[in-house]
């Protein structure tokens, strides 16, 4: 067997900068900090301490500046921590469906816009998204302290400052209103929702977490990718949240050409699926993802018709994609 093969992570996507195992070396010398949470794991190979949160922060701090060119990037502890090669997929795969819906060209460049329901305080999918493909975003969060991280985030790095616009949604039970107007128009919305019902449900989760990367059982328990209420925890859950969301995605149905979702949990597919075809989706797309031990899914909608589509095609994209080759 060769052993190219076992350095591979062959389940995130093709054009993932982490496919392969991290170069600690080269991380370390972006930023030196994280040198002191490089230890030997059981089978004798140096890794990060995964079940450390300060070593996952410092990690995605030297993975954006070595991998994505991000010179300056920091949050509040107590905010989710994202790991960004699974981050990094939801975005890739995105690319290919829309992709798919233009006759093979992914469509890149600022004119493609994005929506990023609860941007978090990381900024993680729109500094991905604009170093990837160049595209332009929209963040939008609940949290006022989220918004203004994310926006120090933007401002410090010259890359980010003219393609990532941050916005407040004062409304916590809204997801589109307040933050898109009634003729504004995005080419795709993304959404990592909250998954846990209850403060409980979220403690229980973390607990599990702990217990996977360290073997070790904690009844309060430091959660590695930390998080606020907002970010894990949703009455109702996961279902609830996108329930609601897909609801509202009805009256912007012209504003956008895919919307978009993860799902964590397999068993929310049916009343998700039960939803879409209630408000008339023209199309919908499952697209299955798998980082590591966790395995989760997209699911994508669209109201467009088809001669919507070849419209907004013809009018968005062909001309994004033209602009982009006369750079």
């Amino acid at each position: 067997m060769s052993t190219e093969k076992n350095t591979e992570k062959t389940r995130l996507h093709i054009r993932n900068r982490n496919r392969e195992r991290y170069d600690l070396n080269a991380l370390k010398e972006a930023v030196p900090e994280l040198s002191k949470h490089i230890k030997a794991n059981k089978y004798g190979d140096d890794s990060v301490d995964f079940a450390n949160p300060e070593a996952v922060k410092l990690l995605n701090r030297a993975l954006l500046h070595h991998y994505y060119g991000v010179q300056h990037w920091d949050f509040p502890e107590e905010n989710l921590c994202p790991p960004i090669p699974g981050r990094a997929d939801y975005l890739h795969y995105m690319a290919d469906l829309m992709g798919q819906s233009n006759f093979g060209t992914i469509p890149t460049g600022e004119k493609i816009k994005v929506l990023d329901i609860g941007v978090g305080s990381s900024c993680i999918y729109p500094i991905i998204g604009v170093t990837e493909y160049g595209w332009s975003f929209i963040g939008s969060d609940i949290e006022p302290k989220s918004v203004e991280s994310a926006k120090v985030i933007v401002g410090a790095n010259e890359s980010l400052k003219s393609r990532i616009e941050i916005r407040l949604q004062e409304n916590a039970d809204s997801f589109f209103h307040g933050i898109l107007t009634s003729d504004e128009k995005i080419d795709l919305s993304i959404c990592n929702p909250p998954f846990h019902s209850s403060a409980e449900e979220a403690l229980e989760g973390t607990r599990r977490k702990v217990r996977n990367l360290s073997g070790k059982d904690a009844q309060t328990p430091e959660l590695n990718f930390s998080g606020i209420s907002n970010e894990l925890i949703y009455e109702g859950g996961e279902a609830a949240f996108i329930q609601n969301m897909v609801l509202e995605s009805k009256d912007f149905a012209k504003n956008s050409y895919w919307f978009s979702t993860l799902v964590s949990k397999e068993s929310n597919l049916k009343k998700i699926y039960k939803i879409l075809d209630e408000v008339q989706a023209t199309q919908v797309k499952k697209i299955p993802l798998g980082t590591g031990n966790k395995s989760s899914r997209i699911v994508a909608w669209t109201f467009l018709t088809r001669a919507e589509q070849k419209e907004w095609r013809e009018t968005r994209w062909r001309d994004a994609s033209e602009e982009e080759k006369g750079e």
